[in-house]
């Protein structure tokens, strides 16, 4: 006759428990102390929420800094002012203009594209309601070269351009800020700085440019000699963007640029160059490396308060074994093997992990997207951000679960009958 198997509260036959009663009855003792096991599962709920919440504001970077090095192409370099050092502070010289252009258009053999920019801030107003935006003045294949669409409208044209016209194209995120549709600000007529300019074109959401910068989507454009001669009335450049041709190295046009550039400043052998040639790519990876080194360390300092939280479960269990000391004495002497009520004690230990884990997956959720809604963040819970901290949840309650488990499987039986 098969032994019998006490099991809370009640005789059972057969050998060792069925795992579907273990679970029930370790569900059961968890209902039996609500209250406490809630706050046991604190530390797992509040550790996987903030694993979660790192991990999606650190891929919503990622993503972002992905996108600006898609954007930027594999053959665009960035020419700046040189920097000089005055009173300790990094100041920038305005040694770049707009006769800069021209040499590098005709005289450059490694370059279909040159792209130059002047930017300064201008108060933007339509109707009774205004907005202060970074205005970009630059050439009319802007977009062409960056990869930017329009979501109606048109980039302003050469012509246009050369004529100084007065005609601009905005961002994604003006007409929303001026409070109308981006269709209806097409051929209406907007002030920057007080001067009439003729909406032409609206840009489609390009995402955040990082660094404080938000891409194009809060930008203005405006013709170059139109941003020289009629509204910041300077000649000196800010940057100069230009496209290397496929097929050749970007350490040749890196060299012609020079070349040109020095001539064209007249500068002499031996002195220094009053310019600087960037690859943003480059900038951009180091950006995305130091992110990703961020969003681990965010990660392993949120993953703290799991093990915090799984010794909190280690110490519930070791309470709840003493608690059950003569439970357990009766249940070995009707029967029960150390296997069924070590892994009892497990499956409680890890049953509150995994409660505590989807808790904490919900809770993340919802935090990234607040962080998304009210700070502006871009972020993104990926599936495998679930999974790493679903997993480790149920790693914690192993790990801490199993001493205070083989601590109440290795109860002597007839001590723990005489337990009071």
């Amino acid at each position: 006759m098969p032994p019998l198997c006490y099991f809370n509260g009640a005789l059972h036959s057969g050998y060792p428990m069925l795992f579907g009663e273990i679970i029930r009855v370790a569900l059961q003792s968890i209902q039996a102390n609500f209250f406490r096991a809630m706050l046991t599962m604190l530390g797992i709920i509040i550790g996987v929420s903030a694993v979660i919440a790192m991990l999606a504001a650190g891929a919503g970077a990622q993503k972002r800094i992905d996108d600006q090095i898609a954007s930027l192409g594999a053959n665009i370099l960035n020419v700046t002012a040189s920097r000089f050092f005055s009173m300790g502070v990094a100041r920038d010289q305005l040694t770049l203009s707009v006769d800069d252009v021209e040499p590098l258009e005709t005289e450059s053999r490694y370059l279909d594209a040159v792209i130059p920019e002047i930017t300064g801030r201008g108060q933007l107003k339509y109707l009774n309601r205004n907005t202060n935006v970074r205005v970009t003045g630059t050439a009319w294949h802007y977009a062409d070269v960056f990869n930017y669409d329009l979501a109606v409208g048109r980039f302003f044209t050469l012509e246009e351009d050369e004529a100084k016209r007065r005609v601009v194209v905005v961002g994604a995120e003006i007409p929303q800020q001026l409070e109308v549709a981006a269709a209806d600000l097409i051929d209406q007529s907007i002030a920057i700085n007080n001067q009439p300019f003729r909406v032409v074109g609206v840009l489609a959401s390009a995402g955040g440019g990082g660094f404080g910068n938000r891409g194009p989507d809060s930008n203005a454009f405006i013709p170059l000699n139109t941003a020289a001669q009629r509204l910041f009335g300077q000649e000196e450049l800010d940057s100069i963007s230009v496209r290397v041709l496929e097929d050749i190295r970007i350490e040749r046009a890196m060299v012609d640029i020079e070349r040109v550039l020095r001539k064209a400043h007249r500068l002499l052998p031996g002195q220094p160059n009053d310019f600087a040639i960037v690859d943003r790519r480059e900038f951009l990876e180091t950006q995305q490396e130091a992110q990703q080194t961020f969003t681990v360390l965010l990660a392993s300092i949120a993953g703290v308060s799991l093990i915090v939280g799984g010794i909190g479960i280690m110490n519930i269990m070791l309470v709840s074994v003493t608690e059950r000391t003569r439970e357990i004495g009766i249940r070995m002497a009707l029967g029960a093997t150390r296997g069924s009520i070590l892994l009892q004690f497990l499956v409680e230990s890890v049953t509150l992990c995994l409660l505590g884990g989807l808790l904490g997956i919900g809770l993340g959720a919802a935090a990234s997207s607040l962080m998304s809604r009210f700070a502006g963040w871009e972020v993104f819970v990926s599936p495998e951000s679930v999974g790493l901290a679903f997993a480790f949840s149920v790693g914690v309650g192993l790990f801490f679960g199993i001493w205070p488990a083989r601590r109440a499987a290795r109860l002597n039986p007839i001590e723990a009958l005489r337990y009071e």
